[in-house]
């Protein structure tokens, strides 16, 4: 994972987006409900989160697309993209009330189930300046659970949430500090150094 200012090299949504799965926010079978025109003129549309970036995306589905709140859905602009007939990327201002809701929820689901590269942020999180290390962007980790984090690591790499909670004194949920800066990163657009959100790998 690499850490980038917000703002240099901007992201062209329709160009770079190249996760394979997003997971279904909110599904509004009826369009945007703001939206005038006369309903056979308007697609069914979900809100989803890219597995692989955390992009927000909207996407517009198939008229007989049967989409929940929670499915994963392909989204790959290489291959077959049914349901998703097209999509674009969105702001966490754009989201309904709903997706907003399930965000956390599908945040945390996505790093149990990629534990192993979440775990490896911790054991390969670098410096981004002489005095800020990438460690301290999450929530809570100043500079002594830092240099703890680093120590460690350097005599074994951690395997698990739980090994790093069993060996970082003071790092009671590691998990959970992902997810506070994953969902801090999707609702503040003007933050400075982004390292989860927009980056593919």
């Amino acid at each position: 994972m690499t850490t980038s200012e917000s703002g240099e090299a901007g992201v062209d949504a329709a160009e770079d987006v190249d996760r394979t799965y997003a997971v279904v926010l909110d599904h509004l079978p009826h369009g945007r409900p703001g939206d005038d025109r006369p309903q056979y003129k308007k697609s069914p549309l979900a809100y989803a989160l890219g597995e692989s970036a955390f992009r927000l995306l909207e996407l517009t589905l198939d008229d007989d697309a049967d989409v929940s709140i929670g499915d994963r859905i392909a989204v790959d602009p290489a291959g077959e993209r049914d349901p998703v007939d097209r999509y674009r990327e969105v702001e966490y201002d754009d989201l309904s009330n709903a997706a907003t809701s399930e965000l956390e929820y599908v945040v945390e689901e996505i790093v149990d189930r990629e534990e192993r590269r979440f775990v490896d942020f911790y054991n390969e999180a670098q410096p981004i300046t002489l005095r800020l290390h990438q460690l301290n962007l999450l929530p809570g980790i100043g500079k002594k659970l830092r240099n703890d984090v680093l120590d460690e690591r350097k005599r074994e790499p951690f395997e698990s949430f739980d090994d790093l909670e069993d060996r970082i004194a003071g790092l009671h949920d590691p998990k959970g500090v992902l997810v506070d800066r994953i969902i801090e990163e999707l609702r503040d657009e003007d933050l400075k150094y982004r390292t989860f959100v927009g980056d593919d790998g």
